[in-house]
């Protein structure tokens, strides 16, 4: 890629974030409003006072504008928009007032469609038969389900992990920095400027989500990060027909993935609903076992840093030089947690022998 095509990319950064920072305030208003905001009603919830939901709104606004100017408008992006359009609205009125998940899944369905049709399908795959002389394999007619299938997923696994504050704007900044960082490498440029777009976009809104949140991005915001990660991820991720390149994808969205996967498996074996509410994601395990907020979410963002690592050394360089790579990223996760940890443990017997020595000078009295 040129540096004009470099510059390009941190242009359309800086319009989405400023746009996106700019616009919070007054979506945060509108929240206010028309009554989108989270009451801390149940033990889920990690806050204490009423916070406006909404804030996916500016998120949204911020890439629209920004695509619009910066980038040609194809079939495709044209049907990745539309399907925002319809995710947003749905995401608006979840925000208002809470809907079932069976119309909110027919609709994200509804939605998915919109890409599929203008042309965005999973329709090649690593072909995993190795007595095969052809390295893909073709889905055929099943590329439409498949496809409709990831984006949905991808819509809610992102959804789901929209627990403390700053995690899904977090973990999708990171996701989205990913995709950028791999569709520079290959020269995919239009891949490149909407993941640039995103990336800024969701940049702009991080100050006000960050602990203690000013304003939630709430399902607005979630799904519509979930769905145009998705759908982005189709267009620069599974059409590089490299061997490794199936898991990229899985790689870099490893983290709501995994969080959504075992989510659902827990409520069917527990007899539930698997699109149920509970206090069983991976942030309320961390939250439970003593981290702070802060500590979770930053816990939570070396995982998604080093899968995203991961993904990108597969597709750019050879697998041994890879697989040393992550092997270095996992242990310097390992040793910093253990480090956090630590702390963690120090600051808590700290404060049990400041509670005795009070106990003790009360006694005495």
């Amino acid at each position: 890629m040129s540096a004009a095509a470099y510059f390009n990319l941190f242009l359309a950064f800086l319009v989405a974030a400023l746009l996106s920072f700019v616009l919070t305030p007054p979506v945060k208003r509108l929240a206010g409003r028309i009554g989108a905001g989270a009451v801390p009603k149940d033990a889920r919830r990690m806050h204490h006072v009423p916070i406006p939901r909404l804030g996916g709104l500016a998120i949204f606004l911020a890439f629209l504008l920004t695509t619009l100017l910066f980038c040609e408008i194809t079939a495709e992006l044209r049907g990745m928009l539309l399907g925002a359009v319809v995710i947003v609205i749905l995401g608006i009125v979840d925000d208002i007032v809470a809907l079932p998940a069976k119309p909110k899944f027919l609709v994200q369905v509804v939605a998915a469609l919109f890409p599929v049709m203008s042309g965005v399908r999973v329709s090649v795959l690593t072909n995993f038969n190795f007595f095969s002389d052809n390295p893909y394999m073709s889905l055929g007619v099943l590329s439409i389900p498949l496809t409709i299938v990831w984006i949905v997923g991808m819509t809610n696994a992102v959804n789901f992990i929209d627990g403390l504050d700053g995690l899904a704007v977090g973990v999708s900044s990171i996701g989205t920095f990913s995709i950028l960082a791999i569709a520079v490498l290959v020269s995919e440029r239009d891949v490149a400027m909407i993941a640039a777009i995103l990336c800024g976009a969701c940049m702009g809104f991080f100050p006000y989500n960050l602990n203690p949140a000013k304003i939630f991005m709430g399902d607005t915001g979630a799904t519509f990060l979930g769905f145009t990660l998705a759908v982005l991820s189709i267009q620069g991720l599974f059409k590089m027909y490299a061997v490794i390149s199936f898991f990229v994808p899985f790689l870099i969205f490893g983290l709501p993935i995994f969080d959504t996967a075992f989510a659902m498996l827990r409520r069917i074996l527990a007899g539930k609903s698997p699109m149920e509410a509970d206090r069983g994601h991976l942030h309320h395990r961390l939250i439970d076992m003593g981290f702070s907020q802060k500590q979770a979410v930053a816990i939570m963002y070396v995982v998604s840093a080093i899968l995203g690592l991961s993904a990108v050394l597969l597709t750019t360089t050879t697998v041994a030089r890879a697989l040393l790579g992550i092997s270095c990223a996992v242990v310097l996760a390992v040793c910093a947690v253990k480090i956090m940890d630590d702390h963690r443990a120090a600051l808590l017997r700290a404060e049990h022998q400041q509670q005795c020595g009070s106990q003790k000078e009360n006694h005495h009295e």
